[in-house]
């Protein structure tokens, strides 16, 4: 993220219609909600595949946080007069695809793909956040924090690596692919959908123009260096 707190960016809304940022909201919330039901089943299934029963509870644990957070934007969709199904049906195919094209083999490349993967596209969505009004952003970051899962992948795969060295650059090599499939999904995800767009743009404008897109990137690029080293693995 920016060392620039979201409160003091210049706001997209100085360059965005209210109606374009209004459907930027839905659209933004949509994907995430849809993106909070998929990690529910996937930490579910996780958890049946997991080796300790210690695993399996936190796993376990993690998937209802995954839920409750889908269920918060839910609410706050139902609130502003939005049907949850509604906002989520444009994200089902882009998303299941995305999943379906990075389907892990085993249970390390099932957390590598959760913290890497899936992390550089948490790290795209807050970034269009900031660009949002106070109480849709405050709502994102909510959904998006970390339910544990993040510390569980690190240690368990660090701990595989250490016993198994030749483990790491396989795993290494799955990264690599998750974050280009990631970021075509993201990148995908903003470009299909105008009102994101125009969001994106009208944000970066107010905030600096094209080096502000280009800092974005560096700030994603920066982030996933840094969780491939909590990883143990050369990014």
């Amino acid at each position: 993220m920016s060392d620039t707190p979201a409160d003091e960016r210049p706001a997209a809304h100085a360059q965005v219609a209210p109606e374009r940022r209004n459907a930027a909201v839905v659209d933004l919330l949509g994907v995430l909600a849809y993106g909070q039901l998929i990690a529910f089943e996937h930490l579910a299934d996780d958890a049946r595949l997991a080796p300790t029963l210690l695993d399996k509870s936190a796993l376990g644990g993690m998937a209802v946080a995954e839920y409750q957070h889908y269920e918060r934007i839910a609410r706050y969709l139902g609130s502003i007069g939005v049907d949850p199904v509604t906002a989520m049906e444009p994200f089902v195919e882009p998303l299941d695809a995305f999943h379906e094209l990075t389907a892990p083999s085993d249970w390390l490349e099932g957390l590598v793909k959760a913290f890497v993967g899936d992390g550089i596209a948490t790290d795209f969505y807050r970034e269009v956040a900031s660009y949002l009004d106070a109480e849709p952003h405050a709502l994102v970051d909510e959904v998006l924090s970390d339910s544990g899962h993040a510390t569980f992948a690190v240690d368990r795969v660090r701990a595989a690596i250490e016993a198994d060295p030749s483990v790491a650059g396989r795993l290494a090599l799955w990264a690599r692919r998750l974050v280009g499939e990631a970021l075509v999904q993201a990148q995908r995800v903003a470009v299909d959908r105008e009102a994101l767009t125009d969001l994106i743009v009208g944000g970066a404008t107010a905030s600096g123009g094209l080096a502000e897109l280009g800092q974005m990137l560096a700030r994603l690029t920066e982030a996933h260096t840094r969780r491939m080293a909590q990883l143990g693995l050369r990014a």
